[in-house]
């Protein structure tokens, strides 16, 4: 098989007509109390709006709908924790393809359910994502079936890329974006469209602290595994980075934040308290990046993308239960 080429900007603006023509555009909003309280100009992109609550979403219907009909009757396969997988389940009930989705033991139920309903099939392997990805290619290899990685696929790229396409037009001259990394296809697409309409916008990534991995990666400039990624942010709990994506982060992301689960709590609390919307660990996470870098972003125009709000019912109850003198608790950095 052909090594897959790095996607452009180009690839992004071939995207958006696929994208518009399948999923809404979404807001990117401004909360006054929210912006005082951070000391800047904050603006939220809410990528949970759409109809899987999450980003990926764009990814899956850009890549889905190109396949030639060939692949499409051979059925696709992928592993994920959850946003991904309901993006290719999505995608495929579109399109009428077959979709398998291997998740690990103790995934997010919710999900799970939501992966289903779009008439998936849903295989738990593995204890992580990591080994759900890795029995990922043992079915392959019996049943034929067409491997869509999480990460390393320039169509995906290119449609989660269209996002950044609807924030630069909506909120100009930004002077910061706060991207959450699990694997970071989301954080690639959006240095993608930086560089070509907004290339004095820094673009800096947010990974939790217990699953540091692509962080550890682009500080070091080689890849880096790690033992575990235990965090509730289940969008950020990847232990191996991804080659493409890994590639565009050490090219053109411009710094990291990482993140305690305390900060991530506290801001899904207030994201909800302040906007009145879900959002799960990795979607709060760029908001909890954002206080930890107050002093750095006072007086600037500074976005976040809340991209996803599939937190579960247990997961919420527990996070909402935490007293403030736990959250106080948090390592401030501000």
């Amino acid at each position: 098989m052909p090594e897959k080429v790095l996607p452009t900007y180009s690839d992004v603006l071939r995207a958006r007509p696929v994208v518009s023509r399948y999923l809404p555009r979404t807001p990117t909003f401004s909360y006054p109390a929210l912006s005082h309280e951070l000391g800047c100009e904050f603006f939220v992109k809410h990528e949970n709006h759409q109809p899987v609550g999450a980003f990926k979403v764009r990814g899956g219907v850009n890549l889905i709908s190109a396949l030639p009909e060939e692949e499409k009757r051979r059925g696709v396969i992928s592993a994920t924790r959850g946003n991904h997988g309901l993006s290719i389940a999505y995608a495929a009930h579109l399109f009428d393809v077959r979709a398998v989705i291997v998740v690990p033991h103790g995934n997010n139920p919710e999900k799970n359910e939501a992966i289903r309903s779009y008439g998936a099939e849903l295989v738990e392997h593995g204890k992580d994502f990591d080994e759900a990805r890795e029995h990922v290619e043992e079915i392959v290899a019996a049943e034929g079936l067409l491997y869509i990685h999480s990460a390393n696929e320039p169509s995906m790229i290119a449609g989660v890329g269209t996002y950044a396409l609807e924030l630069f037009e909506d909120v100009p001259d930004l002077d910061t974006v706060l991207v959450p990394v699990g694997l970071g296809s989301g954080i690639s697409g959006t240095c993608l469209v930086r560089g070509e309409v907004s290339p004095e916008t820094r673009v800096v990534g947010v990974q939790a602290e217990r699953a540091p991995s692509v962080y550890l990666s682009w500080k070091k400039k080689r890849l880096v595994t790690t033992e575990s990624a235990d965090t509730f942010a289940d969008g950020l709990a990847t232990r191996v980075p991804a080659r493409m994506t890994l590639e565009l982060i050490h090219r053109h992301v411009d710094d990291f934040v990482m993140v305690s689960e305390e900060a991530m709590v506290r801001a899904v609390r207030d994201l909800l308290r302040y906007t009145h919307n879900l959002a799960e660990g990795a979607g709060a996470a760029p908001l909890a990046a954002a206080r930890s870098l107050r002093n750095e972003l006072r007086g600037k125009r500074v976005a976040m993308i809340l991209t996803g709000g599939n937190i579960d019912r247990a997961t919420l109850q527990r996070l909402l239960a935490t007293t403030e003198t736990e959250l106080h608790g948090e390592r401030s950095e501000s």
